[in-house]
């Protein structure tokens, strides 16, 4: 029987994705910012990130740890809503703590604090993830979590707007003489974002947000065969899952690398001030939300004629926020109206995927491989517009590989979730992997894009893999698509 989506439910879950997006993208505003001003060398300016996607994991180990040594999963016992608001509390300490970092300009403190701002995000995920995916028809889970990372490249793309704001006096340094950053300003907009933390914490607790799930049942609706369901005695005997771990590490990974190494392409080859690059950044970041508010469409259970109408609305809709966004930045949009092209390659490929989760993974992770390999071996503005295009094809794995990954756990989703969050850290290691082989004396910045190329296609296996291994345990997303009218 097909399940509705839990609109009320799902717009308070969703306010949590919008954060994460928020600091994660800020956090490239002030690398450079703490770089220049405490005098750091590049490795440890990128302590910033790498302290950042680290807590994930440490967070994630905690969490496995704990259930283990407990006899009990946490979430199980606490509750999924009250575990995400206690996540929300451990955030808000840790933005708090950017006060004393940003008055006593103490580097220390600035990554302690991020720090802590990952481990709360850890507990979060573990429980908001599987939250999204069963607030309705099982089938749409996918578009369901699509959408809810729509909502977090919204504040991937004003959060470096806001905290660049606050540190320059103004939303771009561009237009005449370079603005003096402040490190003390940094304590405005996270003093800010910690008492938003505890508000929506609270928000949580009275929420009307399951507490409980009952992940028995759910795997069976997971199920387009139920009788081949056969509940196994530990996560790690789950292959999509143990698959997946590595396919969340490469996903986060490639998706960190080719945004984070694509300033350093444009100074190298195209001799481009900073000043002038953070606009194709933010174009790469809203590539995401661009391919989620379209991937998205699914979830909505509109007719299919609708549906048609709204897979060409979506994306132009989000490449529209885009443009606005870096209109009131004072950026000049005329180099970025060629995209809308380039969006059309993402539309044809989510049309084709027909919103199941594995063809989508594979398609996407293709196109991504083309893209990637016209960027190294093209030049000029052609490289810059094929690197940040991966960010269109990026936009739907996180809930393809997520969905994958979980389906058909049963009572271990919370572990396999908890296990996934703590692959986030390939965002920082894949990306110090692809910054060292970009020194000239190596591959150079250009054909260090290699290193993504290899990412995309091990994603592409685990797409086919994974849709395997799930057929042989009873569940096919083409047959219960076919069942819930999708």
């Amino acid at each position: 029987m097909q399940q509705q989506t839990k609109w009320s439910q799902f717009g308070t879950l969703v306010t949590v994705f919008f954060f994460w997006g928020f600091v994660a993208a800020s956090n490239d505003i002030l690398i450079p910012v703490f770089k220049e001003k405490l005098h750091l060398e590049q490795w440890q300016a990128q302590m910033i990130s790498f302290a950042f996607y680290v807590a994930y994991t440490v967070g994630s180990i905690i969490y496995y740890v704990i259930s283990k040594a407990s006899g009990g999963d946490i979430l199980n016992r606490i509750g999924y809503k009250n575990g995400i608001a206690i996540g929300l509390i451990i955030s808000a300490l840790g933005a708090l703590l950017f006060y004393p970092a940003a008055m006593s300009a103490s580097f220390t403190l600035l990554i302690s604090g991020l720090f802590i701002i990952g481990l709360g995000y850890s507990l979060q995920q573990t429980a908001a993830n599987p939250l999204a995916i069963i607030m309705g028809d099982p089938a749409s889970g996918a578009q369901r979590l699509s959408m809810a990372g729509g909502v977090n490249n919204f504040g991937t793309t004003i959060g470096p707007l806001l905290v660049s704001f606050a540190i320059f006096g103004s939303a771009t340094a561009g237009g005449g003489a370079a603005k003096e950053a402040s490190i003390s300003a940094v304590k405005g907009p996270y003093l800010i974002l910690g008492v938003l933390f505890l508000i929506i914490a609270a928000i949580f607790k009275f929420s009307s947000l399951p507490n409980k799930i009952d992940m028995d049942q759910n795997s069976a609706e997971d199920a387009s065969e139920p009788g081949k369901l056969k509940h196994r005695s530990s996560p790690f005997k789950y292959p999509q899952l143990v698959l997946g771990m590595l396919g969340i590490f490469t996903y986060v990974g490639v998706e960190v690398t080719t945004a984070s190494n694509l300033p350093e392409f444009m100074r190298e080859k195209l001799q481009t001030p900073t000043d002038q690059i953070a606009p194709y950044v933010s174009l790469y970041w809203a590539s995401l939300m661009i391919g989620r508010w379209t991937a998205s469409v699914g979830a909505f259970g509109v007719s299919k004629s609708a549906k048609q109408v709204l897979n060409f609305v979506m994306p132009y809709l989000a490449f529209g926020v885009f443009l606005l966004v870096n209109k009131i930045a004072g950026h000049d949009l005329t180099p970025f109206y060629i995209y809308a092209v380039i969006i059309v390659a993402m539309i044809i490929g989510d049309i084709l995927s027909k919103g199941n989760p594995a063809r989508q993974l594979l398609i996407f992770s293709l196109m991504a491989i083309t893209a990637l390999l016209i960027g190294i071996f093209a030049d000029g503005m052609v490289s810059v517009y094929a690197f940040t295009s991966v960010g269109l094809f990026c936009s739907t794995l996180w809930p393809c590989i997520f969905t994958l990954a979980i389906a058909g756990l049963g009572k271990h989703t919370n572990e396999g979730s908890s296990l996934l969050i703590m692959m986030i850290m390939g965002g920082g290691v894949i990306s110090l992997l692809q910054g060292w082989l970009a020194d000239g004396s190596l591959l150079g910045i250009q054909k260090s894009y290699f290193v993504p190329v290899i990412g995309f296609a091990y994603l592409a296996y685990y797409a086919i893999r994974a849709k395997s291994e799930l057929k042989s345990q009873g569940i096919d997303f083409d047959a219960l698509q076919a069942a819930g009218g999708h």
